[in-house]
């Protein structure tokens, strides 16, 4: 079993409506028998194609790890109008200047969830190492949980507390390990992390960092099916997942990625974002990595002062510290129909907006458009873009373009007070006839 990256390019939809719809169709066309989507992003978009990446699980014998695709929609009937909800998203691997390094978007998370009465996130926004300042009304999500939050297709029910289960790769060194088991310690002894055991991976997954055609930082896996039976085989005893392994990068690579000044993609986001989007769809639980320290040479060397968006990778050891944290109380995930519409269970008709970097066309800002939600497409710091989120079909008074993150906090706080952003921007210009 592994996961693989694939590129196809999809004739454009009339007017790019429905283009969850199509672009499932044209999807299923071109992939083979056997690999099951799991993460997509376009790459590209314009007048004529979409240029589709997708991640896919190769080699899933089970039903289970294909019953539920991820391009499954269900359309909300209505939009709450109690609290005001909104989503962050900063898709990994894609070079966001805000959000494309070690948890360098927390400022901004902050400061948005400061202008609603709870944010949904993903660790790829907050995920620094060993650091880890999830704003107190914000929730730990990972990437395809998001995505299926906004499909319609999963509610988030809150918990006080996860049991988490360790998994960590082997290691020739035991120094190595000792950093992961000392790093769950640490968290049971300081903030009372519920741990659910630890599992060595002997031997161990294999994960590699590569690109894709665009530039995204993406990436392979084998040896999913081992991961896979020991999860299953132990799915009575945890209510979240925290992986740790090694990733494969050239030799060299660190130190490039430490003197590039923040200009470099982070290579290693890519792979992990595939692997927990696997385990997430097949398990219906929270689930994050982290990637593992690959020697003390590599431990001991000095990268010097660095750009502070990398400062957090520069002073940690396991990485493992962030993922934990995020883990202990990220919601648990319902997937019936009646529980997801329950009225204590956060669902799609819960979300008012989703604030996303401009530029970046996936899963989120495309149930976003069909359900109705508004969005906001900040400029500023955005990274890789696929085209003009302004070219879709948005309904009046849908999507808003902010120039950076402060603007986006006062878009958010207009939107939660239920007037139009527009009428506090000069000039104020009569609406046509």
């Amino acid at each position: 079993m592994e996961l693989v990256e694939k590129s196809i390019a999809v004739p454009a939809a009339p007017r790019h409506r429905d283009l969850i719809r199509h672009i499932e169709s044209a999807t299923v066309l071109k992939l083979r028998a056997g690999e099951v989507p799991l993460r997509l992003a376009i790459a590209a978009i314009d007048d004529h194609k979409y240029l589709c990446e997708i991640g896919c699980l190769v080699g899933a014998e089970d039903e289970a790890a294909e019953s539920t695709s991820i391009f499954s929609f269900r359309q909300r009937q209505v939009a709450s109008a109690g609290d005001f909800n909104a989503v962050l998203i900063v898709p990994t691997g894609i070079g966001a200047e805000v959000g494309g390094h070690a948890g360098d978007a927390t400022p901004a998370a902050q400061l948005l969830a400061s202008c609603c009465d709870q944010l949904i996130t993903h660790p790829n926004v907050v995920n620094a190492s060993d650091i880890n300042e999830l704003p107190a009304n914000a929730l730990y999500v990972e990437g395809s949980v998001l995505s299926r939050l906004l499909m319609g297709t999963v509610g988030l029910a809150s918990t006080r507390s996860n049991r988490i289960y360790v998994v960590f790769d082997s290691q020739d060194d035991v120094m190595i390990e000792n950093l992961v088991l000392n790093t769950v310690e640490s968290a049971r002894a300081t903030y009372g992390l519920v741990c659910a055991g630890f599992h060595k991976l002997d031997p161990p997954l294999e994960l590699n960092a590569t690109l894709a055609a665009s530039g995204r930082a993406v990436g392979t896996a084998r040896g999913l099916g081992r991961l896979f039976d020991l999860l299953d085989n132990a799915s009575e005893t945890y209510d979240a997942v925290a992986i740790t392994s090694l990733i494969g990068v050239p030799e060299g690579l660190h130190q490039e990625y430490f003197n590039s000044d923040g200009d470099m993609i982070n290579p290693w986001g890519g792979i992990e974002a595939m692997l927990t989007h696997a385990v997430s769809h097949r398990f219906n639980v929270p689930s994050a990595h982290a990637p593992m320290m690959e020697s003390r040479e590599i431990l001991n060397e000095d990268p010097g002062r660095v750009d502070p968006r990398m400062a957090a990778e520069a002073i940690s050891s396991s990485f493992l510290q962030c993922v934990l944290k995020g883990l202990k109380r990220s919601p648990r995930l319902v997937t019936g129909h009646d529980q997801i519409l329950a009225s204590d269970i956060l669902s799609a008709e819960d979300i008012d907006c989703l604030v996303t970097p401009a530029g970046c066309f996936g899963l989120p800002v495309l149930a976003a458009l069909e359900q109705g939600i508004s969005v906001i497409a900040v400029n500023e710091g955005a990274g890789l873009r696929a085209g003009d989120l302004s070219d879709l079909p948005w309904r009046d008074h849908q999507f808003y373009v902010a120039e950076n993150y402060w603007e986006a906090a006062g878009v958010l706080s207009a939107l939660r007070t239920g007037i139009d952003p527009k009428s506090v921007r000069r000039p104020l210009k009569s609406e046509p006839l």
